[in-house]
């Protein structure tokens, strides 16, 4: 039987580093401070607010209405804050007006 050890030089060292980027894409997706943002979703008569919190921050606020195209809450003033939108003061509401999207072939 042929077992790893027997096999040439190349073919541990390969196995090697297979074994060892597994290991290291695991360390990756496991660090908490690699994770995506945290949605908070709140359902309400009117609507729905999606608010995305990154490391605990606030970052962006999606706002789906029954009636009507949903909207994003955006700071007043960008420059206060620091992308933070709890210290961003007043917050106004944002429409995309136009997207657009790629023709598949």
């Amino acid at each position: 039987m042929n077992t790893l050890l027997q096999q040439p030089t190349q073919h541990r060292l390969l196995c090697a580093s297979i074994l060892f980027l597994a290991l290291l894409s695991n360390q990756v997706f496991a660090d908490p401070a690699n994770a995506g943002p945290d949605v908070t979703i709140i359902a309400g008569k009117e609507e729905v607010v999606y608010e995305f919190r990154q490391n605990g921050v606030l970052r962006m606020i999606r706002v789906v209405p029954n009636w009507g195209k949903p909207y994003y809450l955006v700071p007043e003033d960008p420059t206060r804050g620091n992308g933070d939108l709890e210290q961003a003061g007043a917050l106004v509401p944002s429409w995309t007006l136009r997207q657009f999207e790629r023709k598949k072939p």
